[in-house]
């Protein structure tokens, strides 16, 4: 990073204090996408590919089962409006974690803060996201299911509060294996029940209002709900979206505080 640094400076003259920013940024972000896909095209298509193969093996359950759709009339949709956010919520949370474990080495750059690890991952996953979402689309198309929501704006902003809740439940995680290093295992472990309780491949407002009352605490539930009524406006499912805010928020900020006064002083 420093020599390249050096070049552009003999080239142009010395760099503003944000261009070098941007620099740093990118390098980190290519350096991300290198070690982690292989550097090939093959190796990134398999992650963007990854919640199509999620969805074509529902489907292939459901449909070997001849089991219908528990709302609406595509099997392919209603797993799609489940899936999509719930996965980008996990993926986020988890590669935001494991991109300070395995980068770490880095931050002995002067150049290089923990929090630019953290943002390079998110700026890379929530590309690989959004083109993973068009496969999801594309897929759809193909198999003659409509994917245009009947509410646009409730289905881009769950969209977006699932990047949010990946972000805030990642930065908490970071401060967590700060401490303990083998909570990778744990979360991953943890995320098996939330997708479980998170109505992919059910509907929760179906089950006992005692039961339902506290599955709704697991915010990757109100994630899929929420996307859903902007597919099912009809299903009467009455989504906490301030929830879903406040605990990306919280998580996000309660993260960056034990990152900065005492992960970091600790490193």
């Amino acid at each position: 990073m420093a020599s390249g640094l050096t070049a552009n400076e003999r080239e142009g003259g010395r760099l503003s204090p944000l261009e070098s920013y941007l620099h740093v940024l990118h390098a980190l972000m290519l350096r991300d996408m290198r070690t982690r896909f292989g550097g090939t095209l093959w190796g990134y298509g398999v992650v963007v590919m990854w919640p199509c193969v999620h969805i074509l093996m529902l489907i292939a359950i459901y449909s070997f089962q001849h089991m219908p759709a528990p709302v609406g009339n595509s099997v392919p949709l209603f797993f799609a409006t489940g899936l999509v956010p719930v996965l980008i919520f996990q993926y986020v949370s988890r590669e935001v974690m494991k991109a300070t474990m395995a980068n770490k080495p880095l931050t002995y750059y002067p150049q290089v803060k923990l929090f630019d690890l953290i943002l390079a991952r998110v700026l890379v996953e929530i590309v690989t996201g959004f083109l993973g979402l068009l496969v999801v689309v594309s897929v759809l198309i193909a198999t003659g299911t409509d994917p245009r929501p009947v509410d646009n704006f409730l289905a881009v902003t769950a969209y977006l509060s699932s990047i949010l809740l990946g972000i805030g439940i990642g930065v908490i995680n970071v401060a967590i294996v700060g401490f303990f290093p083998g909570w990778l295992v744990g979360y991953a472990l943890f995320n098996i029940v939330m997708y479980l309780a998170s109505g992919i491949i059910f509907m929760p407002s179906f089950l006992p209002e005692k039961v339902y009352y506290w599955l709704k605490f697991n915010p990757a539930l109100q994630l899929a709900e929420w996307m859903r009524s902007a597919y099912y406006p009809n299903i009467g499912v009455q989504v906490d979206y301030l929830y879903v805010i406040i605990f990306a928020l919280t998580s996000m900020v309660l993260g960056l505080l034990i990152l900065k006064h005492i992960v970091s002083k600790r490193s």
